[in-house]
């Protein structure tokens, strides 16, 4: 029989977590601030995830971004299942998930000719040669000339040190019987042993001893995905980007805004060495070994379009941006790969106080002189660095809003519901932003009682509890787990008053905070 998972983890689900480097806009904007004439705010885009998983960040982008048609496939049929289990209680029409092979989705019915943006988040470094291949040919058949690819891979020399130490995981595990979880943690503890007993290679590469310490507080089904597939590649970029040249795509830029800006990641000295090397692909591998870089998270386009230095400007001033933590006025510390972002509070903080305001254009915060006499070049960099550490982030025009309001608030309110059984969806969808939002799930249930028509943070606690306590859930207060009701019911008083009056304001602005359902509104109009 042939092995349909190609030697990829199966039997065990992959994580339900939200990638923020999927989202389209977020993609627009570092195309655009890269120079890319992208060509993706007309109304009707297509937009193809390679790889889903379980789905999750399609269905949340598909209910944020109602003007885009989404196609999303995924090897593992219970992976598909849930995902349109999920679309279907959201209410979603514009996506559509498929059960396929990377050999064989091509053949798929019903796919649009061309897509304006296709996207491999951990993928592309977990799967064969071969199957690699497979993803070339679908980008080259199915990428209309002009769009754009995220790629996520692992990197070189980052990962360096730490290849042993793979190699000693996967070959224990594969010795091993019984579950593949069982054989995972036996292999893990084996290795621990062999640090423990003095081996050489843990003493002389101290980053190896530290990632394995740190698998304790890694979930178990992250550890299977990302260490223990039979293929698992971390690139040199020269090899990376001579790979994707087979299918006509060219390197545009980073996803992380300030992963673009070398006078915030390196030294005067280092930017010299970069600055010596003529070739780009040659120059951004340079790039990885002054980092040490392990990860990256890569735009290419198939066919790069230039702006004009007057049209790149314009494309920026159409930019609109929108506040994404909340701001008191106080003084912020930045920082970016461990390192402190010089930023002065007098350029930041007028930035995010007209943002509370509501989302605005740089054209907006211009005319509002919130840059004040501030030069163009640093006027974009300290965008580039608001958005890079979560203050702010790249947004949709108001055009279409309503509609985009309608959409989140259905995914919205099927994922609250979730929470009342689980905790696995930790992000809703923002008609604002087109992307996702993180929210526990006590938030959840808290917006899930506003929902209904409950007004007071009490009441709000009140219904979290009586959701909780059935299924035998307590708190925990300064690692202590509570036991009493008055106890549990205190904390989630004090929990609701505080996102009362920190979170939900912020929610309000980025159209997370769920309505009142139309069956709360139909009881209180009869009444």
């Amino acid at each position: 029989m042939t092995d349909w998972t190609s030697g990829y983890v199966a039997g065990i689900d992959y994580t339900y977590d939200f990638h923020s480097q999927l989202t389209p806009a977020l993609l627009e904007f570092g195309a655009m601030r890269q120079g890319h004439r992208h060509g993706l705010d007309k109304d009707r885009l297509s937009y193809c995830e390679l790889g889903c998983g379980q789905g999750f960040s399609a269905n949340l982008l598909a209910a944020a971004n109602p003007h885009i048609e989404f196609h999303a496939m995924d090897f593992s049929p219970a992976h598909i299942a849930g995902a349109r289990e999920l679309a279907q209680e959201g209410g979603l029409d514009n996506i559509r998930f498929h059960e396929r092979s990377f050999e064989d989705f091509g053949e798929a019915p019903g796919l649009p000719d061309s897509f304006d943006i296709i996207a491999l988040h951990g993928v592309y470094s977990w799967v064969s040669a071969e199957n690699r291949q497979h993803i070339l040919r679908f980008i080259s058949d199915r990428l209309r000339p002009g769009g754009l690819v995220y790629v996520s891979s692992n990197a070189q020399p980052g990962w360096a040190a730490a290849m042993p130490l793979r190699r000693l995981l996967t070959s224990r595990a594969e010795q091993g019987s019984g579950p593949l979880m069982t054989r995972i943690q036996d292999a893990i503890d084996f290795a621990r042993q062999l640090s423990a007993a003095g081996a050489g290679f843990f003493a002389s590469n101290p980053s190896a001893a530290k990632r394995l310490k740190h698998m304790d507080a890694m979930p178990a089904n992250y550890l299977a995905h990302e260490y223990f597939n039979k293929d698992w590649t971390p690139f040199h970029f020269e090899d990376l980007a001579a790979e994707l040249a087979g299918a006509k795509l060219s390197f545009a830029g980073s996803v992380h805004p300030l992963d673009n800006i070398d006078s915030v990641r390196f030294t005067p000295q280092q930017q010299a060495l970069l600055e010596a090397e003529p070739d780009p692909d040659r120059r951004e591998s340079l790039r990885d070994v002054l980092l040490n870089e392990h990860f990256r998270t890569d735009i290419f386009v198939k066919g790069k379009l230039a702006h004009t230095p007057r049209g790149e400007i314009g494309a920026w001033f159409a930019t609109p941006f929108a506040l994404t933590r909340t701001y008191s006025g106080g003084a912020l510390k930045f920082h970016h790969r461990g390192k402190d972002l010089p930023l002065e509070q007098a350029q930041y903080a007028p930035v995010l106080k007209a943002l509370a305001q509501g989302p605005a254009t740089v054209r907006s915060l211009l005319d509002q002189g919130v840059f004040g006499t501030m030069d163009w070049g640093n006027i974009t960099v300290l965008l580039s660095a608001l958005a890079a550490t979560g203050c702010i982030a790249p947004c949709l025009p108001p055009e279409g809003l309503a509609r985009r309001e309608a959409a989140c608030r259905a995914f919205n309110q099927a994922v609250c519901k979730r929470a009342e059984d689980s905790e696995a969806l930790r992000f809703l969808a923002s008609p604002v932003t087109g992307g996702g939002v993180e929210l526990d799930r006590l938030e959840q249930l808290f917006l899930l009682a506003r929902g209904e028509g409950l007004e007071t943070p009490s009441e709000w606690a009140d219904l979290a509890w009586r959701i909780l306590a059935p299924q035998g859930q307590r708190l925990q207060h300064e690692g202590r787990v509570l036991e009493t009701e008055e106890e549990n019911l205190a904390l989630l008083r004090a929990r609701a008053g505080k996102f009362a009056a920190r979170r939900l304001p912020l929610l309000e602005s980025l159209g997370v905070a769920l309505h009142r359902s139309s069956t709360a509104l139909a009881q209180e109009a009869a009444a």
